[in-house]
């Protein structure tokens, strides 16, 4: 390997170490629910209330998002963000009241989508080579859950010690005062380690310009309107749309396991820890297969069998045995994590404008993420129609046909590239 691809890969590792530290701080209820509503005072339908904010946010501010990072340095913005989290986060270690919590989250909304996430998106999109977007979008999803599972093991560590083995509630305060200082720490050491050894992609020399299709553009906001004329994108949008849909799953295979195949908490939390370090192996494995042997054929098989696998979960008696349901869950998390690990490298397809790259991303995730806001309503309709255990059977096939409607997407693109491709040579 020589120098500029060593200098290449330190800018890759940098995005997704930037990736990995930003998010887990702000979702640090995943884990601590109940020692964070004690600690900081708050009650279920407070915490509901934050998460509402922070949804809002999120989902508005993809697409100014991508245009600002198309304005303005990635790199900067990259710093901002981390910087910003980081200051955040030192607030909330103060364990401030309600108020101050439901601000703290909505700066962490502000810096981790508006200013962080198209930026992040677009780096890795010129970082990488036409023949390389696949395996780059994956190491970018897979590094992020491999950081973020690090950072979980230390933070369970921490969190122990801290807890003793009688807690009371000053232990309680000082463990969940830890984890967010471990959290923030780790933020203000990738954001320095960004503001020094990354390269700005605004530098024609810089390593996110060499060898990619971006030269001297500069974003103007007409280009926008050819955007919306592009119709690959309102596909890729779909297929996006339906696969972040499935990942959602991945949120209810420990209560469906629990619930439904009646296996204990312990057994279904060494499952689910599994799970989580599957995310690393399915965006490796998928963004490789998907340069091999194209990634639209890739993210079409790994759907198809996600979906199939969902069928196959809701639809097999409880009375099969733990070990099969247990490895069909994990083959079934595989697939789903090698789809969301590359389903953004068919950005590479759409064909955008090199100039509005950012803005192209951002408008996608607008329309790709709208699960965040669905899925809840959705499954919310199905528990309540088929009751706690077959709701998640329902809510399972539901996401399977969803799934399948993905896989229908996906044809549908490929033909459009085919299309596109003939059309060239006709020229």
């Amino acid at each position: 390997m020589n120098k500029e691809s060593i200098r290449r890969y330190i800018q890759l590792a940098l995005v997704v170490a930037s990736a990995g530290v930003i998010y887990p701080i702000a979702y640090l209820k995943n884990n601590y629910q109940e020692t964070l509503l004690e600690v900081f005072h708050l009650s279920i339908q407070d915490l509901n209330t934050i998460f509402l904010f922070l949804g809002i946010i999120s989902v508005v501010a993809y697409f100014p998002s991508g245009i600002l990072c198309d304005k303005f340095s990635s790199k900067k913005l990259l710093v901002i963000s981390l910087a910003g989290t980081a200051a955040a986060g030192f607030w909330f270690a103060t364990v401030p009241d309600f108020k101050g919590v439901v601000v703290i989250y909505v700066l962490w909304g502000v810096f981790s989508i508006f200013t962080f996430w198209a930026a992040h998106m677009k780096l890795i999109k010129l970082l990488a080579r036409p023949e390389e977007q696949g395996r780059f979008f994956g190491i970018l999803d897979g590094g992020r859950g491999l950081i973020e599972a690090v950072l979980g093991i230390i933070a369970v560590a921490m969190f122990a010690h801290f807890m003793g083995s009688d807690p009371g509630a000053a232990d309680k305060r000082s463990a969940m005062v830890a984890l967010v200082y471990l959290y923030t720490a780790a933020i203000v050491i990738v954001a320095v380690l960004v503001m020094i050894f990354m390269d700005s992609d605004k530098d024609p020399e810089g390593m996110f310009r060499k060898g990619s299709d971006v030269k001297n553009e500069k974003f103007k906001l007409s280009e926008v309107k050819e955007l919306i004329k592009n119709k690959s994108i309102f596909v890729m949008s779909g297929i996006v749309f339906m696969a972040y849909s499935l990942t959602w799953t991945l949120y209810y295979f420990s209560g469906f396991l629990q619930t439904n195949v009646g296996i204990d908490a312990v057994t279904v939390g060494v499952v689910m820890t599994v799970v989580l370090w599957l995310r690393p192996v399915g965006g490796f494995i998928g963004g490789f297969i998907g340069d091999k042997f194209g990634r639209p054929k890739a993210i079409f098989t790994a759907l198809l069998c996600a979906a199939v696998g969902l069928i196959i979960v809701s639809l097999l008696p409880v009375t099969s045995g733990n070990t099969l349901f247990i490895g069909i869950i994990l083959v079934l998390s595989f697939f789903i994590y090698a789809v969301r690990g590359t389903y953004w490298s068919l950005m590479d397809d759409c064909k955008v404008n090199p100039a509005i790259i950012g803005t192209a991303l951002g408008f996608t995730a607008l329309l790709g993420y709208l699960p965040d806001i669905v899925i809840p309503l959705f499954n919310t309709f199905m528990f309540d129609h088929f009751g706690p255990n077959g709701g998640y059977n329902a809510y399972f096939i539901g996401s399977a046909v969803l799934g399948i409607i993905g896989v229908v997407l996906i044809g549908i693109f490929m033909k459009m590239i085919k299309t596109g491709k003939a059309k060239e040579k006709s020229e």
